[in-house]
């Protein structure tokens, strides 16, 4: 008797009623939103905000949908409201644009269009949420942009002639001066000696900078340019830099699943599916922020008098105030090597800092000589800078130092994750800038939803018409096949585009192979003389091998193309291989069970509903 055990079935049930949930989502569609975030890094977006946006569209009588409070990163928050039309998502875009941006040259709100799922709450409290959509689907913005290295390698460059002359004064080498000269940096001296002791020195600190002597007499010179592996090593860091820092810059516009990825040595490729407002996206990506320490100018603080002074605002309880600051930068942003919060000696919330050697070196000096005199950080963000903390040098200290004050533990985590994310290594440019339109997106959806419907209906047909009974079951599987991968990619918030929807495709050609396999071997043990269910029993279990095997090969394939492959084969890549291991579920698993409920219990059966089979000598025993 071919019969499954009690917990098979429960298994296979669980499995059907999984993938029945987790592709729910995906018929709901999405609606038009607004949503607002902060465009300055000292800018915080919290429940208040809500609160205001809520109240300014209740008293403009704009009905929403749904207020929602999300985060888009660690520490980073956004505030959402969902709308019926797009109408009243751009009379509330407008009204909220109105009321937050108050100057237009600094805002301190990012308000964009956006597009959010109409998912149901009850659906979205099990993190049953829909697949993302890709740029060909949902339509949004490409952008190519060029990283200019040259800049990325002379501030490196600007940054070695500062460490040279910290490191030839702390070891007391007099010289004539640190002069740059394009990409090489030429250090003076009166003696050989001096000079030869100057080399030895620089080697030492850094074994990556090519040294060579030059001049003669009392003109004697020692050139230092970086290695070929330090400069190679340099555009690595400063490309990798930027793509990190634009990851946090565009979760500000709310994109679910952005691409931001290497293309060739210098270029980064940028796509934001979904983005209505291109405009709004060019500004926030076109955006940087550099950190600076900086000393406080005492003498224009006490004075007054800040007319001829360095002045950036601060933040504070009170208010804003205006600090002093000197011209000569002690560290940035680029030295940090981490920040995180903890607490002080007094159990009260810090923000622990580290920096590499040279900002260590450097900050060694600047704390030594300014003992009880303030130091303030500095973020700069669109040209202007802004003091994030104000504080007193305790005592002498290098490369690990804490930020101390009336901090909570909510602000020393943010200022934390503000200065270790840095800023942008080196300028890019927009070369490139394509944009879809949902229409398009649209269309491209329909069509794989037609062209993937009428394929399933074929083959559905087919197998009916071909295997009668077990190609009604065949075809059961084969939807079952679907929707387990569906399921599977809003599980793993996937992104589907279209080369996916191709392999979607692919996947129930390869799905029904498995059944037509299964199919053909059962057949073959009737025409051998096996009673029927002597048949499904050997048909199912001789086929596994061969199914299995064919699988596997495929997988090692598509696992190849993930490994290897970048964009669109990678996401081809990712819906073959999860295609290939629901159609080993499904065709064996899932149609196995079906057949045990439909023949399994029957004693006396006599005939299977799979299409004729001629055997030598008799009639056809099925049908």
């Amino acid at each position: 008797m071919n019969r499954y055990p009690l917990w098979k079935y429960l298994i296979i049930a669980v499995a059907l009623l999984f993938g029945a949930l987790y592709t729910l989502p995906n018929f709901f569609g999405e609606s038009p939103a607004v949503q607002v975030s902060a465009a300055k890094s000292t800018v915080r977006v919290d429940q208040a905000l809500l609160t205001r946006v809520e109240d300014l569209l209740k008293n403009a009588s704009i009905e929403h949908d749904g207020m929602f409070y999300d985060e888009l990163s660690p520490n980073n928050f956004t505030v959402r409201a969902r709308f019926k039309d797009t109408d009243a998502q751009l009379r509330a875009k407008d009204l909220i644009q109105q009321a937050l941006v108050t100057d237009p040259n600094d805002p301190a709100y990012v308000v964009a269009l956006n597009l959010v799922p109409r998912t149901p709450s009850w659906l979205m409290s099990v993190n049953a949420m829909p697949m993302y959509l890709g740029l060909d689907l949902r339509g949004g913005v490409h952008f190519l942009m060029q990283v200019d290295m040259r800049q990325a390698l002379e501030k490196r460059i600007e940054t070695l002639a500062g460490e040279l002359r910290t490191t030839l004064r702390e070891k007391n080498i007099r010289h004539g001066g640190v002069t740059r000269s394009g990409s090489t940096l030429e250090v003076r001296f009166r003696d050989d000696a001096t000079r030869q002791q100057a080399a030895a020195v620089i080697r030492d600190v850094n074994r990556e900078l090519v040294l060579r002597e030059d001049g003669s007499g009392e003109e004697l010179r020692l050139s230092v340019t970086l290695g070929p592996n330090a400069a190679r090593d340099i555009q690595a860091s400063a490309l990798k830099q930027n793509i990190t820092t634009l990851h946090n810059r565009i979760n500000e516009l709310g994109v679910a699943e952005p691409t931001i990825q290497q293309q060739g040595a210098d270029r980064v490729v940028v796509q934001l599916p979904g983005v209505q407002d291109v405009a709004r996206a060019k500004q926030i990506i076109g955006r940087t922020a550099t950190l600076e320490i900086r000393l406080v100018d005492e003498e224009a603080m006490v004075s007054g008098n800040m007319a001829g002074a360095f002045v950036v605002p601060e933040r504070t309880e009170a208010g804003t105030r205006q600090v002093a600051l000197r011209r000569q930068v002690v560290a940035t942003g680029d030295q940090v090597v981490d920040a995180g919060a903890t607490f002080d000696q007094n159990q009260q919330p810090a923000v622990s800092i580290s920096l590499d050697a040279r900002g260590g070196s450097a900050m060694k000096i600047a704390t030594r000589e300014n003992l009880k005199k303030q130091m303030a950080i500095v973020l700069y963000e669109r040209g202007k800078g802004e003091a994030i903390s104000v504080a007193t040098i305790q005592g002498e200290f290098s490369n690990r130092f804490q930020i101390t004050g009336r901090f909570t533990t909510q602000e020393v985590n943010d200022m934390a994750l503000l200065i270790r994310s840095g800023s942008l290594a080196a300028p890019m440019e927009i070369i490139e800038e394509r944009t879809i339109g949902p229409s398009l997106g649209k269309e491209n959806i329909e069509r794989g939803f037609r062209s993937t419907l009428y394929g399933f209906i074929a083959i559905a047909l087919f197998m009916i018409v071909y295997y009668r009974g077990f190609g009604l079951i065949s075809a059961v599987s084969l939807s079952c096949n679907v929707m387990l991968l569906i399921a599977l990619l809003s599980l793993l918030q996937a992104t589907l585009t279209l080369p996916g929807i191709a392999a979607i495709a692919l996947t129930l050609g390869m799905a029904i192979d498995a059944n037509v396999l299964i199919n053909e071997r059962v057949r073959e043990e009737l025409r051998n003389g096996r009673t029927p269910q002597q048949a499904i029993t050997e048909g199912y279990d001789k086929a596994f091998a061969t199914i299995l095997d064919s699988n596997v090969t495929t997988l090692i394939a598509g696992v190849a193309l993930l490994l290897f492959g970048s964009g669109p084969v990678r996401g081809f890549a990712v819906v073959h291989c999860l295609g290939i291991m629901t159609s080993i579920f499904t065709a064996v698993f899932v149609s196995r069970a079906i057949v045990n409920l439909v023949y399994g219990s029957r004693k006396k059966l006599t005939e299977l509903s799979i299409g004729s089979v001629w055997k030598p000598g008799t009639t056809g025993t099925t049908k």
